[in-house]
């Protein structure tokens, strides 16, 4: 039989059926876990990866997994505990990743927010950004919020201010997530669960309140998970991440996934170009000119560093 993963819990996923949308408990087939484990990644399996599965025990509804099917594509951050030889797979078969975002309560860096745009770019998946919690934004925050706006949007990446207290965006929140699989990703504590739950109160995902001592968000998802909003509207949540490390990309292809560098290929004087220091460089010049803004490239020159701990 043929399923959807909809959640794991590190030995143990959740399967449904695609037979009757039945949800049973699987493991992996001894023989089959092996092969897996040889590969440098902690969770062979992800949420929306489709497997074959056989039945185990039918009254307990178990059993167990005996083949991954192909990907589409898949989303992936090195490991935290193991970042020099694993990484992890976020979620897989996504059609777009969305990246919660917030000014305060806690802030997201802009250097994060480009790792996450750079890594669904270079697995070729849409990405958009949301800025919550604007309730707690002032005068210049908003004006903030409106320059990262016209920083972003031209580069292919939708922004959408929300706010869960006062309406904000919401409706335009749950339109854009109608008819397709969508990752939600971001810091703990910016506030995923929150808007869930307010397009879609059934649910009631358990939140918790941002630490004050620290204003950093408190863990509430553990484990990936995927929900069925509605007919053919599923969203994964991800539980908060504090770092996201880029794995599977050379230096010298960095470039190729922001889009404002891309478009310049073949445009410096030396085609190893690295955009750094080197004479005639077609992104230096476009960074002096405020063509390409300078937040991207101190995000760009902390990728090529190799600095996963910037926030």
């Amino acid at each position: 039989m043929e399923g959807l993963i909809m959640r794991t819990t590190g030995s143990w996923y959740n399967v449904r059926s695609d037979e009757d949308g039945s949800m049973w408990q699987c493991r992996l087939r001894g023989k089959f876990k092996i092969i897996l484990d040889q590969k440098k990644t902690t969770n062979p399996i992800a949420v929306g990866d489709r497997v074959v599965w056989e039945t185990e025990n039918e009254l307990e509804k178990t059993g167990l997994i005996t083949d991954i099917l192909p990907r589409d594509n898949y989303i992936i951050r090195k490991s935290v505990h193991k970042k020099t030889a694993h990484s992890h797979i976020l979620a897989a078969n996504i059609q777009q990743a969305i990246l919660i975002a917030t000014l305060a309560y806690p802030r997201t860096s802009l250097g994060f927010v480009d790792r996450f745009l750079v890594t669904a770019e270079s697995f070729d998946i849409p990405a958009r950004i949301i800025f919550n919690k604007t309730d707690l934004l002032e005068e210049e925050g908003r004006a903030f919020l409106d320059e990262l706006k016209r920083t972003y949007e031209p580069l292919g990446y939708p922004c959408l201010f929300t706010s869960t207290l006062t309406g904000e965006g919401i409706d335009e929140f749950h339109a854009l997530l109608k008819d397709k699989i969508s990752l939600l990703s971001g810091h703990s504590g910016v506030g995923k669960t929150s808007l869930v739950n307010t397009i879609s109160p059934a649910f009631n995902l358990p939140t918790k309140e941002v630490s004050d001592f620290a204003e950093k968000g408190v863990h509430t998802t553990t484990f990936a998970e995927m929900f069925e909003l509605e007919p053919n509207t599923f969203i994964i949540d991800a539980p908060g991440i504090k770092e996201l490390g880029l794995v599977e990309m050379a230096k010298e292809e960095l470039h190729h996934f922001f889009p404002e560098m891309s478009k310049r290929f073949g445009e410096c004087k030396y085609y190893n170009c690295l955009h750094l220091n080197e004479p005639d460089c077609a992104i230096l010049h476009a960074v002096e000119k405020g063509e390409i803004a300078s937040s991207r490239y101190l995000s760009y020159l902390s990728m090529i560093e190799g600095d996963d701990n910037r926030r």
